[in-house]
């Protein structure tokens, strides 16, 4: 229509072709992400179907897959542990802390999973020292004086050891056998460890993934504890699949990877957010800078005036005795330690247990602190070339600091951002914004729109992911399950809207494109009136009031949301007519329709394709209010 002003979205195919899509259609367009640019086709041509036709069949060996695992687990019958005794209450009541709201619903909802018959496959996500151990210390007490075996299974040794000192520290008034299996043990003790659990004698295990080896046999495991997930290679997940077909599963992580995080959203394992900070805990102060020896040697001047303690991550074994001495010629009364995976069991343990008791002021490192260090004077982290971790590791890797109520530092030692790649960047920046107590999840979030979903379900779905992209190979994955489970799959109207006055967001009213675009895609997708006007709130709450155009715009999504909730496939509307499209699958009672005509002094006409025609006074409201007020009329008989 000629004067009207109205948003496009504009899609470029190969070969110059160009899509103009209405900003209303947006819930059409689905964004990519994926692990690699995307391959484009040409506008009509056959490669996207065919494409489509090749993952549609490759999601379904994937669908198959999780329907069978669901399966075994809906056929497999838990234990119903017995309500708490009198020991978990004193157990519990020994917590030297006071557990947030969210630590409490956590413990509750694992609580309720271990009372009930169905095994337990629940993700708890929570930052770093958020108390998830107390969680499922609780939940393994539970289980062992129900007479059954626990396995705590952790990434690195460090982190074994640490979690074994917790565990025996809290379970040392009772009968309860704690073992550790690690690289850490000696191989007699290991095979001594591994006796018990085949035996039974020994109640709570906690190792690496040494507990995935074939020699490795309990006589009743009721709980399997795993800790970082994500840190465990492909064939030990496959292991851990064939573990916790039957037990109660608990994984705890302060940042899901994407595929453990869509498990979670998709309904395929119960989850339990833990985002509210303990008392006292401060944000970590992040900074982002090049390798300035200065600003280096101030912060590190800065930790160790206040007895505190030094991380300097240095990811690289071949040149971090080199990087050790530039520390030690930086500070040269400061007691400078190396520690890395490659060294010998016991000289990392030692230098681990040294700097643990303060006998070292900065430890120069890998990425071996990654999870689970629990080292309350270390408040001041250094980490070279931040730009070559991964978002998740480097959340970790910060995470090791500020753990208790004094002040953190974190310094992310980064190329100038104009030389570093596009994912290198969002990364470091993603780390500035998300300085939050708390914010372990947003960031997983973020994560998975940055580097796609990865391997999803096993390796050989990478390829088939980037292909389509994360969003829509999910969208077919939930097709192929329902359709295996039973279920029809559900044809979504997309409503056709012609408006008179579509409106838009004016560019001065929200400046920045991608936040446009983002509530456009929101409104084009809402499905019913409340969400509608929840965004347009959010808007007045973030942006002021709404201008004329943007008010225009909001009512034509309440239309639009009306029609797609009553299956209404289109609408046309002007000042003097109103056309409404029924489909055959429309939800509109037949009987309301001649209702509305009998009693519409024949303003109401129904034509035999299924248009409901009505006739507008032009004066009384513009053509999208009495299209609004029309369909609110099927629940009404005001028109």
């Amino acid at each position: 229509m000629v004067g009207i002003e109205r948003d496009y979205l504009i899609i470029a195919y190969a070969r110059g072709d160009k899509l103009y899509v209405p900003v209303d259609q947006l819930a059409a367009v689905k964004r990519y992400t994926g692990g690699e640019a995307p391959r484009v086709s040409r506008m009509g041509g056959k490669d996207w179907s065919e494409q489509k036709t090749r993952v549609r069949k490759a999601v379904a060996v994937v669908a198959a897959q999780v329907v069978d695992l669901h399966r075994q687990r809906a056929l497999a019958t838990g234990h119903a542990y017995e309500p708490d005794t009198p020991w978990q209450h004193e157990l519990e009541a020994s917590f030297p802390f006071e557990e947030t709201a969210d630590q409490e619903r956590a413990i509750d909802e694992v609580m309720s999973d271990l009372g009930g018959t169905k095994p337990m496959d629940r993700l708890i996500c929570g930052d770093v020292g958020f108390g998830k151990t107390e969680v499922a210390l609780r939940a393994a007490f539970r289980v062992v004086m129900s007479g059954r075996q626990v396995a705590v299974l952790v990434p690195t040794t460090v982190l074994a050891q640490q979690h074994y000192q917790s565990f025996a520290a809290r379970f040392d008034r009772y009968p309860v056998r704690i073992e550790m299996a690690s690289r850490f043990c000696t191989d007699s003790k290991n095979a001594d460890t591994i006796l018990g659990l085949k035996e039974g004698k020994v109640d709570v295990v906690i190792g690496t993934h040494r507990l995935l080896s074939r020699d490795v046999h309990f006589k009743r495991l009721g709980l399997l504890v795993i800790d970082e997930e994500h840190r465990f290679g492909v064939s030990h997940k496959e292991r851990i699949r064939n573990l916790r077909a039957s037990v109660d599963t608990l994984v705890m992580t302060a940042t899901p990877i994407p595929r453990t995080l869509h498990m979670a959203l998709f309904g395929m394992r119960d989850l339990s957010l833990m985002g509210t900070a303990p008392a006292d805990r401060r944000p970590i102060k992040t900074v982002v800078c090049h390798d300035d020896p200065g600003l280096l040697k101030k912060a590190v001047e800065r930790e160790l005036a206040r007895d505190g303690q030094v991380f300097f991550v240095h990811n690289r074994v071949r040149d971090i005795f080199k990087v050790a001495d530039y520390v030690q010629r930086l500070m040269p009364d400061a007691r400078v330690a190396v520690g890395h995976g490659r060294m010998k069991e016991e000289s990392l343990e030692r230098v681990m247990l040294d700097f643990v008791a303060g006998r070292y002021d900065i430890l120069v490192c890998t990425s071996i602190i990654e999870s689970g260090l629990d080292i309350p004077r270390a408040n001041t982290i250094i980490i070279d070339r931040a730009d070559t971790f991964g978002l998740a590791q480097l959340y970790q890797i910060r995470g090791r600091v500020g753990r208790s109520h004094v002040q953190a530092y974190a310094y992310l030692i980064v190329p100038p951002l104009s030389v570093l790649g596009d994912g290198a960047r969002e990364r470091v920046e993603a780390l500035t914004r998300y300085t939050d107590l708390g914010s372990g999840f947003s960031l997983a979030t973020l994560d998975l729109e940055i580097r796609g979903a990865g391997n999803l379900l096993g390796a050989e779905q990478t390829g088939d992911v980037n292909m389509v992209g994360f969003e829509m190979f999910c969208d077919m994955l939930k097709e192929a399950t329902d359709l295996l489970g039973g279920k029809k799959p559900s044809v979504e109207v997309e409503p056709e809207v012609t408006l008179e006055e579509p409106g838009f967001l004016p560019e001065d009213y929200i400046p920045d494109v991608g936040l446009r675009l983002q509530f456009y895609k929101r409104l084009a997708a809402a499905d019913d009136e409340a969400r509608v006007e929840e965004y347009a709130a959010e808007m007045v709450d973030r942006f002021g009031a709404l201008p004329p155009a943007a008010g225009a715009l909001i009512k034509g999504m309440i239309a639009k949301a009306m029609c797609r909730s009553l299956g209404i496939v289109g609408l046309e509307t002007s000042r003097h007519r109103l056309t409404v499209h029924l489909g055959r699958d429309s939800r509109v009672d037949p009987d309301r329709v001649l209702e509305l005509i009998k009693t519409g002094d024949g303003a109401l006409k129904l034509t035999p394709d299924l248009k409901i025609l009505v006739r507008l006074d032009g004066e009384r409201d513009d053509g999208t209010q009495s299209a609004i007020r029309f369909l609110r009329s099927f629940s009404s008989c005001e028109i």
